[in-house]
């Protein structure tokens, strides 16, 4: 007769509700009923969600033990799971506290697995509840998301988390819990901080590296790359910068100032609008010619998905493939190991349409063809 395995679900179900709207993250209260307001929509239930289907077609028998409502119920039975349900909360008003007891009180409950939905801060609050003690997995809910316990999105989480409740097989690896100052971050200053590791089922195609930031002796390389993009931008089209040191490169060569972390929409006379969310986007690029410039993130390869979350999937699809332009230093394609580029939307039509061959602008007129998983 097959073992049953016992999974711990805990989502944080405000987590990653600034992204699209522009907000560049969901800690405190302020920021989330800001972005309530601008209409931002949870999306962590969906993702975990996505996961728990996965799950769902795993071979060993598997139960599922969480928290009430948002903070897994509701995923868990969405998912097709009839869950042992725990604890109490304040549905509407779950906090980082629920977070850390919920995570205790599995520990201690003797679940094979926790696997939670949410975003850098989540980890940091599971990590302060659990330390190493317990095998750890993360669904990727958040907007800055540098840490290395995420999968590299939830389909994959679900898949990893099957294998290891399946057969225990997969090597167990600590994985760093980074997060920033979002304060600083939504100013510009991007300076992660390491809180601890989490010990995490490792497969090297399935979970995200910790994010690296881009060298300062890249500079000459980025003003490469901006020189050979400026000279190619067309009038009458609009380009949407995403965030990261070799776009604003390009602001900059265009005299212009960027916006370090937000997304900007630039034209060759200027700046057309700073720090957008993804309804401003959908609005500007309405019946306009429009192109997307992104750059991988540093360490982990993701081109969308991972702090550009204005330039959604809705956006994607205006825009259209072909006048994606994507830019790097070889440097940093160099540091991926062979490792793809990576899409994480939300989106799984989306995300197959970028996946493919995509050329990177990485010199001036110096482009380097390499693989979108």
């Amino acid at each position: 007769m097959m073992t049953h395995r016992v999974l711990g679900l805990i989502i944080n179900p405000i987590a990653g509700i600034g992204g699209r709207v522009g907000l560049k993250g969901s800690d405190g209260l302020a920021v989330q009923q800001k972005a309530l307001a601008l209409g931002a929509v949870p999306e962590s239930i969906d993702r975990a969600v996505q996961a728990l289907e996965v799950l769902r077609s795993s071979k060993t028998p598997i139960e599922i033990m969480t928290y009430p409502a948002e903070m897994g119920e509701a995923a868990a039975r969405r998912g097709g799971f009839d869950p042992i349900v725990m604890g109490l909360i304040t549905p509407g008003a779950t906090t980082a506290e629920d977070t850390r007891r919920a995570a205790q009180a599995m520990k201690h409950s003797g679940v094979d697995l926790l696997l939670f939905a949410g975003g850098d801060g989540t980890a940091r609050d599971i990590y302060a509840a659990i330390d190493t003690d317990l095998p750890t997995l993360g669904i990727p809910a958040g907007v800055k998301i540098h840490s290395a316990v995420f999968a590299i999105n939830p389909r994959s989480a679900g898949e990893l988390a099957a294998e290891y409740l399946q057969s225990r097989s997969a090597r167990l690896h600590e994985a760093e819990v980074m997060d920033l100052d979002e304060d600083a971050y939504r100013s510009g200053v991007v300076a992660a901080k390491l809180y601890g590791y989490l010990k995490i089922p490792y497969k090297r195609q399935l979970v995200q590296n910790q994010k690296v930031p881009t060298p300062a002796a890249d500079a000459a390389i980025m003003e490469a790359i901006a020189y050979d993009i400026v000279e190619q931008m067309e009038p009458d089209c609009l380009y949407i910068l995403g965030p990261g040191t070799t776009t604003r490169s390009i602001a900059a060569r265009l005299g212009v100032s960027k916006t370090l972390v937000g997304v900007d929409v630039v034209t060759r006379e200027g700046i057309v609008a700073l720090d957008v969310g993804e309804a401003d986007l959908l609005r500007l690029i309405e019946g306009q010619k429009a192109k997307i410039i992104v750059t991988p993130i540093g360490g982990q390869g993701f081109l969308f998905g991972r702090g550009n979350q204005p330039i959604g999937p809705r956006v994607i699809q205006k825009v259209g493939k072909a006048n994606i332009m994507v830019v790097s230093t070889s440097n940093k394609l160099n540091a991926l190991g062979g490792r793809p580029l990576l899409v994480d939307t939300g989106d799984s039509i989306v995300d197959a349409l970028l996946s493919g061959y995509v050329s990177i602008t990485t010199g001036y007129h110096e482009r380097v063809i390499y693989r979108v998983a």
